[in-house]
């Protein structure tokens, strides 16, 4: 089986490409399902069972959804293999810039939207930096100077990744994509496996359900701003 990780903002259009291209790859005889992370609540399972898609879907709550992700990632594969399936597709929740969702060995796609400001690539962290195939999407929409200036921010961002030009409406850019899926690499044992890059490290007082403002309140690893002729500690810290 092919476990292939797919990330990006919210609204950028995932869950729209991700069924644009399994139904493809489906009509090629290929069985794919999804695994669909999200943090609070979430439709999207309900548009892959409308496209005849096995779905698995989890919800996050108030933890990170990337420790989230990596923490049931291995029985949501044992899941897909009892589903007999030849490709599954981990959509990440798509929370922050920050998700780190990747993992060595496995085909990585990141999803970004050209409306989202030609800067944009430069705000977005490991899951676009670490990806082997960048979608940009909603590029119809704008000019082509633009479409050229954001697939360059994306250039600047990861050299290496490929980029693809997709809609998700009506399934431009899709066979290109579903091609590249069927020819990735099988996964391999992921116990024991690495992630392309540490997820976000923030253990604090706050994870775990604190609400009361000010440093006596707060416990764990802590960043503080650094500010000109005050102390507060600027790196990261151990808070007691």
């Amino acid at each position: 089986m092919k476990l292939i990780t797919l990330a990006g903002p919210p609204s950028s259009g995932k869950t729209s490409i991700a069924i644009r291209t399994l139904q493809l790859l489906r009509e090629e005889g290929l069985r794919a399902g999804v695994v669909k992370f999200d943090c609070l609540t979430g439709r999207d399972g309900e548009r892959y069972r409308a496209a005849g898609l096995p779905v698995l879907s989890g919800i996050s709550g108030n933890a990170c959804p990337d420790h989230f992700f990596v923490s049931n990632i291995v029985d949501c594969a044992a899941w897909g293999h009892e589903q007999g399936l030849d490709l599954l597709l981990s959509e990440s929740a798509g929370l922050c810039n920050r998700c780190a969702p990747h993992i060595r060995g496995l085909y990585a796609v990141c999803v970004l939207d050209n409306l989202a400001g030609v800067d944009t690539p430069f705000k977005i962290g490991p899951m676009l930096k670490t990806a082997d195939l960048v979608v940009i999407t909603k590029a119809d929409i704008v000019s082509q100077a633009e479409r050229e200036v954001f697939a360059h921010r994306v250039r600047q961002v990861n050299r290496k990744a490929r980029i693809l030009f997709a809609n998700g409406i009506t399934g431009q850019g899709a066979w290109e994509i579903g091609q590249l899926w069927r020819d990735a690499a099988e996964d391999d044992e992921l116990t024991g496996g690495r992630l392309r890059f540490s997820l976000p490290s923030a253990v604090c007082s706050y994870c775990f359900g604190q609400t009361k403002i000010g440093h006596e309140f707060q416990r764990g690893v802590v960043r503080r701003i650094e500010i000109p002729g005050l102390e507060t500690g600027g790196e990261q810290e151990q808070a007691q």
